[in-house]
């Protein structure tokens, strides 16, 4: 049953190329909005909290401040909408989902950069 599911996936379902990040790096994502009949492009800007699932159910969690109220936001990443992903910084944490971030608040809300 696994390798009909896996034969349909690879078959049917589109993939495009995304760059490679991970928790703590920060990015944008650019993605399409309808609204009736017009369509817009609009980007989400922030920090990647986690990555979760392989394949076609892989999906990430973006955080971002809006003014004083944090907003989070989870994208799949096979989503048709979606058109392009930045990566803007390469985060230094050495967790794979940094839930803890939610609680920081100023200063301490900061990620170091990864050096290469």
């Amino acid at each position: 049953m696994e390798a009909l599911i896996k034969f349909v996936q690879d078959e049917f379902v589109t993939k495009k190329e995304f760059p490679e990040f991970g928790a703590g790096d920060t990015i944008t994502v650019y993605y399409e909005i309808r609204e009736g009949e017009k369509t817009r492009t609009q980007f989400f800007r922030g920090v990647v909290i986690q990555v979760k699932g392989t394949g076609v159910t892989k999906t990430f969690t973006i955080r971002k401040m809006s003014g004083t109220v944090g907003v989070e936001r989870i994208f799949p990443l096979n989503m048709p909408a979606l058109q392009k992903i930045e990566i803007n910084k390469k985060g230094s944490v050495r967790r794979a989902r940094i839930y803890y971030f939610r609680g920081l608040t100023g200063k301490k809300a900061r990620i170091k950069e990864k050096r290469m």
